[in-house]
């Protein structure tokens, strides 16, 4: 399932660093703006114990994660939105990705270039906030001037079904817009929904800030009055915030399994940033897993929340959702306290669901079909 996040911010707040952990890709991480013009792509594991715990089990030839997609986006200044900065070109690549992940620099680091040349001493992460929100609104805002109008004109004259429901989305997001708000605080209707998908806006995609702290201060993060403006202000679009240090990250990437563990000890830490972020990127966009367990391999497969048995089946291969007869499943919760599959099955807790089964994150599945 190809769905991907957007790593955004202004110039020189860690996104670049933060991307090199994330993927081990190498994007450029210089200290000037636009060191990062063409976005970056790059997969990542999302972390699953229960991998490990099928694996024990199966002693499978194979183990494969799931993977999610990041897009490293290059920094946006202000007048973004009329085209300052190549701004055209990198609201576009915003537009493609499917949530944001806006990298806000919570530490202060004389040494560190700010936009337009700023000195770097003394960040405002409030203010860097607003810069990169009002440019997407401001875009917006343009989009959905340029059709109001027009669709008016047909909604009122023509009396156009659909005409007439574009109307009423566009009349609930204008002046939301025009009040220096995102059009994600806008609450929809599932009809309304499927319009404001089809406005492409920026600001209805879901976001997810990250606090980049320095390294001294990754494990007193609570006590960072940069972090806690920066969730205070998160809460006001109920959106989450994880706390990590891009250098530190970077420095874990290079690490074997045993030395990460014995460092992340050290920080007083149970899990990598990179690792929080992915999880939280991941359940951002409302996905889940389902797996797979076999002596040929184990297996982890990403599909969104609310699919039915016949979709999540397709997402392995199309022939099975084409040809789907029926699944035969059981939960991970249940392998695990049962022991064995024989045993979920004595137990009777392995279950043959049909075509209307929604599945849940966990379901190890395998399915039926013919073509």
């Amino acid at each position: 399932m190809s769905l991907t996040a957007g790593i955004v911010g202004l110039p020189n707040v860690g996104k670049s660093t933060l991307f090199n952990a994330i993927t081990k890709a190498g994007a450029e991480a210089a200290n000037y703006p636009f060191a990062t013009i063409e976005p970056n792509v790059g997969m990542v594991e999302v972390p699953d114990e229960r991998l490990d715990k099928l694996t024990e089990m199966y002693h499978p030839k194979k183990t494969i994660p799931t993977t999610f997609e990041f897009t490293d986006i290059a920094g946006i200044v202000k007048g973004a939105s009329r085209g300052e900065g190549l701004g055209n070109k990198f609201l576009a690549n915003i537009r493609e990705v499917d949530a944001i992940i806006h990298v806000v620099r919570a530490f202060d680091d004389e040494n560190v270039m700010r936009e337009n040349g700023r000195e770097g001493a003394f960040v405002d992460p409030l203010d860097d906030i607003e810069t990169i929100n009002l440019e997407l609104i401001l875009a917006d805002l343009e989009s959905v001037n340029k059709r109001f109008t027009r669709v008016e004109k047909i909604a009122r004259t023509q009396k156009d079904k659909d005409a007439v429901l574009e109307f009423s989305v566009l009349s609930k997001i204008k002046p939301v817009l025009e009040d220096g708000k995102s059009a994600r605080t806008v609450e929809f209707t599932e009809d309304e929904q499927k319009v404001v998908k089809s406005l492409f806006l920026l600001t209805t995609k879901p976001v997810l800030y990250v606090a980049n702290v320095s390294e001294d201060e990754v494990g007193e993060s609570d006590s960072i009055d940069y972090v806690k403006q920066i969730r205070d202000f998160a809460a006001t679009e109920n959106a989450e915030v994880v706390v990590i240090s891009a250098k530190i990250e970077e420095e874990i990437a290079e690490l074997d399994d045993d030395e990460k563990a014995e460092f992340l000890e050290s920080l007083g830490l149970q899990e990598s940033g990179v690792a929080q972020l992915t999880k939280a990127a991941y359940h951002l966009l409302g996905l889940a897993t389902f797996l797979t367990a076999g002596e040929k391999e184990v297996r982890a497969w990403t599909f969104k929340r609310g699919m039915k048995a016949p979709q999540t089946a397709g997402v392995i291969h199309s022939d099975f959702e084409k040809g789907f007869i029926r699944a035969v499943t059981m939960s991970y919760d249940d392998l695990i306290t049962y022991g064995s599959e024989r045993a979920v099955r004595e137990a009777g807790r392995l279950r043959e669901e049909g075509k209307d089964y929604v599945v849940q994150d966990g379901d190890i599945m395998e399915f039926r079909f013919n073509v």
